[in-house]
């Protein structure tokens, strides 16, 4: 339908702008096709064909919302235009309009049923409002209408790799690269499920497949970056995210990460360089500030660490891990209102290990509230059961509430599972300390009992 010339009004001016924002298009000049649709529009506003390239136009630009605003014009001067009706659908699903684009496309079922991309375009809205079973009824219609529709296969796709289905994903993902072998980043999302699937030799082959076809894809060359970093290969990492910043030097994720991979390999001072040149990249990035403060604690500086941390969380960190480890370095800078505030966030946000319960039982220590201490160690305890520290300062809470026996049978249970780590004759060496401590104080209670017993029979 772009540009169709029959549909042109009889504005000889309008319809030489028309023409000529085509060409401009073709080129890829998109900007300047769309001054040339909008004079045109201005002379002839009733021609249904210009309304509906602009929003064309105008979706190439990722401006969504005036594109609506175009076909919706479109609409009104030619009603039931199912190419209208589709891209509009298509629209309102990419700005969120959930139920909008479901009623564009049942829309253009009633008045085509055999119209077979509102099916296939109603699979991603499906899957993004989260209704998938409606997505696969919409590819089993689509199916019957067309069974060889790439699109509809890389949609449903997108809908399994939503719900876990890695394998049922990368299936219908390699059937559109037989069916359609130029489809944008589909070796992409093939190493994405295959990835997410822990099948990693095939996920590292469809990422260099990726890469051979589009070298420049500074988005895969970032994930593959982290892949790298995630199975070990830092050398790899480390070239990716160089590359990267040839293509993109002020990307601030990408020195970030090669900051990660400099702490990984334990050269300090290079990562907090390079963790510095990520903040001036970006100042509102999280991540830097947290890790400048792991490097300051390394060293001893826990007025600077805490400096760091406090700025870090004024950001957004929806990471219930990385809340854990700030709250346990605030609680090394003897913050403990701070450390509390962002562990809690860290159990808001289903901190799964039992760490962040651990460490809001050690604030709680710390501050001589055992009651509360001894409950978020048993927390933690319910979560993992075979979790050494938590069992070592439950004994010790224990101890302090008179609690003997709790606390010998919790310190006799960190030793034994001590005793079978490697390396770790220090911490069983304070484990033992610990059991001497409970021993000594089991055998002041035994005293005490005796006395009392003694006295009581006087």
């Amino acid at each position: 339908m772009f540009l169709d010339e029959a549909a042109f009004g009889p504005y000889g001016m309008a319809e030489k702008k028309a023409r000529k924002a085509f060409e401009l298009y073709e080129e890829g000049k998109i900007l300047h096709a769309l001054m040339e649709l909008d004079g045109a529009l201005q002379i002839n506003p009733a021609n249904a064909a210009w309304h509906f390239n602009k929003a064309l136009t105008l979706d190439c630009l990722g401006r969504f919302e005036d594109a609506i605003v175009a076909y919706e014009m479109a609409l009104e001067l030619s009603p039931g235009d199912l190419e209208i009706l589709n891209s509009l659908g298509v629209d309102y699903t990419r700005t969120g309009q959930y139920d909008l684009a479901i009623e564009t496309f049942e829309c253009i079922e009633q008045i085509d049923p055999h119209f077979e991309s509102c099916y296939c375009n109603r699979i991603i809205t499906y899957a993004e409002m989260n209704k998938h079973d409606a997505a696969e009824q919409m590819f089993y219609m689509a199916q019957q209408i067309n069974p060889d529709c790439p699109l509809c296969f890389y949609n449903i796709g997108n809908s399994l790799f939503i719900r876990g289905q890695y394998k049922r994903a990368v299936y219908c993902w390699q059937k559109t690269a037989e069916l359609e072998p130029t489809h944008p980043e589909i070796d992409y999302r093939i190493a994405q499920a295959y990835w997410a699937a822990d099948e990693l030799d095939q996920a590292r082959l469809h990422f260099l497949k990726e890469l051979r076809t589009n070298p420049g894809n500074t988005e895969v060359i970032f994930d593959y970056g982290l892949f790298l970093l995630e199975v070990g290969d830092c050398d790899c990492a480390r070239e990716k995210f160089n590359r990267l910043l040839e293509l993109d030097p002020d990307s601030a994720v990408a020195v970030f990460y090669l900051g990660e991979i400099a702490l990984a390999n334990d050269d300090f001072d290079k990562a907090a360089s390079l963790y510095k040149r990520a903040l001036h990249a970006d100042n509102s990035m999280p991540g830097p500030r947290y890790r400048l403060a792991q490097c300051a604690m390394i060293k001893g500086k826990k007025k600077k660490a805490h400096s760091l941390l406090t700025a870090e969380m004024q950001l957004e960190i929806n990471d219930a891990d990385v809340l854990v480890s700030i709250g346990s370095m605030l609680l090394a800078a003897e913050d403990f209102n701070s450390a509390v505030t962002c562990l809690l966030k860290a159990v808001t946000l289903g901190s799964a290990d039992g760490n962040a319960y651990y460490y809001l039982g050690l604030a709680n220590a710390l501050k001589g509230h055992l009651a509360e201490a001894a409950r978020f160690f048993a927390h933690t305890l319910d979560i993992r059961p075979e979790h050494v520290l938590a069992l070592k300062d439950s004994a010790v809470v224990c101890l302090a509430m008179g609690r003997v026996d709790d606390a010998e049978r919790k310190i006799k249970k960190a030793i034994t599972l001590a005793r079978d780590v490697d390396g770790c004759e220090r911490g069983l060496a304070r484990l033992r300390l610990i059991g001497r401590r409970i021993a000594v104080a089991k055998a002041v209670r035994r005293v005490s009992n005796f006395v009392s017993f003694t006295k009581s029979g006087c």
